[in-house]
């Protein structure tokens, strides 16, 4: 069985930092392409970030503009973990942030939210001004 299980979230002030964990089971994080995404209520679940899997001599990555410079994907492939560094916080990144794998193994990243096969419960980022 597939679980990703999201940490790190809190609340934080604007220009703080955090780094978001999402530690995978039943899954290899090197090989598995795998993104960030983030929701507010009323509005979609939109992409933060992304990386692919394995396949390639280097592993692209994507990030949303909103947070281009500011945010780091990257993976732990000895602890199996994907993370999210997130610099110089600002209040509209306030969101819950998930988490998400694909069933497959694709040298791809993938930015749309039906690409992912699996997710996890999600992690509360709230950014005071």
């Amino acid at each position: 069985q597939v679980q990703l299980v999201e940490s790190g979230g809190g609340l934080v002030q604007a220009g703080d930092s955090l780094r978001l964990s999402c530690v995978a089971s039943g899954r290899t994080v090197s090989s598995t392409a795998m993104g960030w995404f983030r929701q507010v209520p009323g509005k979609d679940r939109d992409i933060v970030a992304a990386i692919a899997g394995s396949g390639g001599v280097t592993t692209a990555t994507y990030y949303a503009i909103s947070v281009k410079d500011r945010f780091t994907i990257s993976k732990d492939n000895a602890k199996n973990t994907l993370y999210l560094q997130m610099n110089s916080l600002k209040p509209e990144d306030t969101a819950v942030y998930y988490c998400a794998a694909r069933r497959d193994y694709r040298s791809y990243y993938y930015v749309n939210e039906y690409d992912y096969d699996y997710w996890g419960q999600g992690t509360q980022v709230t950014v005071s001004s």
